[in-house]
């Protein structure tokens, strides 16, 4: 029941190879069969200055954007001076900061504990701007598969890199390093994300400098105080027509401040 075959899919020039599954689903107490797609789950070492950092799980794509992404989100360098990719390594030419406590995310991933930088001002956005940079962050093989998180980098109120992976940290490295090597000004991006938002991922986008982001997910109370002290506003259950925003709401344009005469949607 195992049998399986390569598949290659995607959307908007980034292919993703998936794997078809034969299995049985049941239904209302009815068994079939069915062909199904699911995700490919690969490991990945990441070097920098040719010492190794951290072992990756993540999905085969974008992969210098992921090696760019992870030195910068995780606050280890401004700046990457190069990124190569070879075999199952992911090879990083910066130059890192000293410091950074090494910790294990509750995904399974490592992150750096470092000291929240603080986001400048920034862009304005419209209610109308988070419908629509959340209605881009799903892709056709997030629907296909069910197994994917999505993130979307939106520079200056366009749509610039979108990036499917298994792990939903991976999806923000990847949109992260794609500004980075393409030498964008951070600080006028926003992320799309599906997946949650607590304090380490919210610290990602600090550390590239990024003021707004929005998800399809929930946030923690780390992730809401990261966000409050980074300067970045962190919009949240952005499904439909609804969103919540926890932080920072000026930058959101129509939506009153309380105090002002109105409660924050």
């Amino acid at each position: 029941m195992c049998q399986c075959c390569h598949y290659g899919g995607g959307e908007e020039g980034n292919a993703m190879d998936l794997y078809t599954y034969r299995g049985i689903q049941v239904k209302g107490g009815e068994p079939r069969e069915i062909m199904d797609e699911v995700c490919i789950e690969s490991r990945f070492r990441l070097l920098v200055n040719g010492e190794e950092v951290t072992g990756m799980v993540a999905s085969a794509e974008q992969l210098r954007e992921l090696g760019a992404g992870f030195i910068v989100s995780e606050g280890l360098a401004e700046r990457v001076q190069g990124v190569e990719v070879s075999g199952n390594d992911i090879l990083v030419g910066a130059e890192v900061k000293p410091g950074g406590e090494r910790v294990l995310e509750t995904s399974g991933g490592t992150a750096y504990l470092r000291q929240v930088r603080r986001v400048g001002a920034g862009p304005r956005i419209t209610i109308d701007d988070v419908y629509r940079m959340t209605a881009a962050i799903e892709s056709e093989d997030w629907r296909k598969t069910g197994g994917l998180h999505c993130s979307v980098l939106f520079y200056d109120g366009a749509l610039e890199a979108k990036a499917c992976d298994i792990g939903r940290h991976n999806t923000v490295d990847k949109v992260i390093g794609h500004a980075v090597l393409a030498g964008l000004d951070r600080s006028r991006c926003v992320i799309g994300c599906t997946g949650r938002q607590p304090a380490g991922m919210v610290a990602k986008a600090a550390s590239a400098g990024i003021p707004v982001i929005i998800s399809r997910a929930a946030s923690t109370d780390q992730g809401i105080k990261t966000a409050e002290e980074a300067g970045i506003t962190l919009i949240c259950f952005s499904r439909g027509d609804r969103f919540t925003i926890y932080t920072h709401p000026w930058r959101v344009e129509g939506i009153s401040v309380p105090g002002e005469g109105e409660k924050i949607r």
